[in-house]
């Protein structure tokens, strides 16, 4: 059954993370499939890219809560390079850590790749006046993007159904 797109679910916002993607020498594809799979759950879903860095993902972080989202995911940024900086961006907002998604992304990833074990990924909940929203830090590769919302969007209403007050 297809989701009703008339009446979106939740807002969602997808943040692109990488230097290269921001300054416009390399297309963003993560961000773009996120959308779309975000999208085609019944998702209304805006977007943004950032270049690398604490500081900026912060910002887009605290930026897209404020303006409603109740799910963000960030692409890019998790893994050990000079410029991963987006767990450190991320960890100041959440309120409370999910570590057993990020385990679950990693572990999925990892029947693909080796280095998906090698991603620093966050997942937690970031307190708002909309409720709270639950942000997770997925790699930036199509296919851990891909393979993490395999994993993810099957928990995302349950997150959310739990922040509003819903029975377990």
């Amino acid at each position: 059954m297809q989701p009703d797109r008339s009446s979106p679910r939740h807002r969602a916002t997808v943040i692109t993370v990488s230097d290269r993607s921001a300054a416009g020498t390399r297309a963003d594809t993560s961000g773009p499939l996120a959308a779309q799979r975000l999208t085609d759950a019944g998702y209304a879903v805006t977007t943004a890219i950032v270049p690398d860095g604490a500081a900026p993902v912060r910002a887009a972080l605290a930026a897209a809560v404020s303006d409603g989202a109740r799910v963000v995911i960030t692409t890019g940024g998790t893994g050990v390079g000079p410029r991963d900086e987006t767990p450190e961006g991320t960890a100041p907002l959440l309120t409370r850590e999910l570590p057993g998604i990020p385990e679950a992304l990693r572990r999925v990833g990892a029947e693909h790749t080796a280095s998906a074990v090698l991603s620093r990924g966050l997942a937690g909940i970031v307190d708002s006046a909309h409720g709270g929203a639950l942000v997770v830090n997925l790699p930036g590769s199509l296919a851990a993007v891909d393979q993490g919302l395999d994993a993810l969007l099957p928990l995302v209403d349950h997150v959310l159904s739990q922040l509003d007050g819903g029975d377990h």
